[in-house]
């Protein structure tokens, strides 16, 4: 991921290796067109700034992408364990050190750093008898039902489609684009405001005290928050009236 007119300038060394490579501008857009089981390669030679930004901006995402961080020796000064990457390399390295290095991330891989971007593990969620649980909700991908506190909700075909899908990834943030994709699918002709519309329907249905499930990240997309204790759903619905704020920005942002 580079914003160089020559990608090849960025690590002259991984051209000379076997790996697939694809390149991709440094943008948060950027971030749905990676494939799974990638190991990000990101220049941070001439803006450590915008490099530290889309760092966190991964594990926001709930990406568990490992990163490599491409430097100048300059660069070293300013990295440390906050980034959450996995590795990083100069500019300038050897084949044989890229291939290494290569080798020992894809090994050990790059756990999200959870305790600074608060995002949550799947593991939080549940599947048992195609029955979805997390927390009080529940998601009966067999009966095609969702109910909260032992309440029925009452979800139109592509609602309960959208909810499955979102708790099914829990903390991973999913672009509009994303989501219409997944949900509506690749012959779907309508625009991502579909997906706003729905959103605002499931937050409806769940209730207020429960609408912050589905939050907002700024820019990016939407993102499903697993229900916590009564101290964190306290803290969810602060964050679910920033939330709201988004949507509205959004909102203003496309009518323009």
């Amino acid at each position: 991921m580079t914003f160089a007119s020559d990608p090849a300038t960025v690590l002259p060394s991984l051209a000379l290796l076997s790996h697939r490579v694809r390149v991709l501008p440094m943008d948060a857009a950027s971030l749905v067109k990676m494939p799974e089981n990638t190991i990000l390669f990101l220049d941070a030679r001439d803006d450590l700034a915008t490099a530290k930004t889309l760092c966190r901006l991964i594990h926001a995402s709930g990406l568990s992408t490992p990163i490599v961080l491409v430097l100048t020796e300059g660069g070293f000064t300013v990295v440390n364990s906050q980034w959450g990457i996995a590795d990083v390399v100069v500019t300038t390295a050897s084949p044989a050190e890229v291939e290494g290095r290569l080798r020992l991330v894809s090994e050990r891989g790059n756990a999200p750093a959870i305790a600074s971007t608060g995002s949550v593990s799947e593991s939080s969620t549940t599947v048992e008898d195609g029955q979805i649980r997390s927390g009080n909700l529940i998601v009966d991908t067999n009966g095609y039902t969702a109910s909260l506190h032992g309440r029925p909700i009452d979800l139109a075909y592509k609602e309960f489609e959208l909810l499955k899908y979102l708790v099914q990834h829990p903390g991973r943030v999913f672009t509009r684009a994303q989501l219409l994709q997944e949900v509506w699918g690749y012959d779907y002709y309508g625009g991502t405001r579909t997906v706003d519309v729905h959103i605002r329907r499931l937050r409806a249905k769940l209730g207020g005290e429960y609408e912050h499930l589905i939050g907002t990240v700024r820019n990016v997309g939407y993102r499903f928050d697993p229900p916590e204790n009564d101290k964190g759903d306290a803290a969810a619905q602060q964050a679910a009236k920033a939330s709201s704020i988004d949507d509205a920005a959004d909102t203003e942002e496309t009518a323009a």
